[in-house]
């Protein structure tokens, strides 16, 4: 559907059990002042170091799980055709 179709139906008055904030638009940048503010008064410090290992633990847990996934399936497809080869 195009955009301006999706955006006419979410203009229409019935929310049909959607969300009701849904003129606002999601974005990933957040509210720089605000953010600062945070940090600056100590509300939350945040470690990127942290983060970022995070995100690399989980890269490599997804890779990870691809491999043993595609290794499983070869092993599947190897078994069931030395049991058919058998028969």
């Amino acid at each position: 559907m195009s955009y301006r179709w999706r955006h006419l139906l979410n203009q229409l008055p019935i929310a049909f059990g959607m969300r009701t904030d849904r003129r606002l638009r999601t974005t990933r940048l957040k509210h720089a002042q605000f953010v600062s503010y945070l940090e600056d008064s100590g509300f939350r410090t945040h470690n990127v170091d942290h983060h970022e290992r995070s995100l690399r633990r989980r890269r490599l847990a997804k890779i990870l799980f691809l491999w043993a996934t595609a290794f499983g399936v070869a092993w599947i497809v190897l078994e069931s055709a030395r049991a058919v080869t058998l028969f």
